[in-house]
């Protein structure tokens, strides 16, 4: 038989994970849809379904996509306990100058 206060203490532990904040899962989708819409990757996978078994492309993209985007979700809520929010858009903001500052010096081959 199972313990009733295990059960309530471990709901109460879990209970954050149950709870959704929709607006955030939606903007979250939105931004994400947006942003690999196009992009090498998902050109990539075009190519492979073409030559290879569809389904299994679509599974492994899928894998892929969920294991990178956890990752970065990971490593973002970990970097933001150490350095402020400000900081990481300077340095992202300071990275793509220097992205664009490279491709326009050194255009591809």
């Amino acid at each position: 038989m199972i313990n009733r206060h295990y059960l309530h203490e471990l709901t109460r532990e879990l209970a954050p994970f149950y709870r959704v904040n929709w607006k955030y899962l939606f903007k979250s989708f939105i931004l994400t849809f947006l942003a690999e819409w196009g992009d090498r990757s998902q050109i990539t996978t075009i190519a492979l379904a073409t030559h290879k078994n569809a389904a299994g492309v679509a599974v492994g993209a899928i894998l892929g996509h969920t294991i990178c985007t956890s990752v970065a979700v990971l490593g973002g809520s970990m970097l933001a306990s150490k350095i402020s929010q400000r900081t990481v858009a300077t340095i992202g903001g300071l990275l793509f100058l220097g992205f664009s500052l490279s491709s326009f010096f050194y255009p591809p081959l």
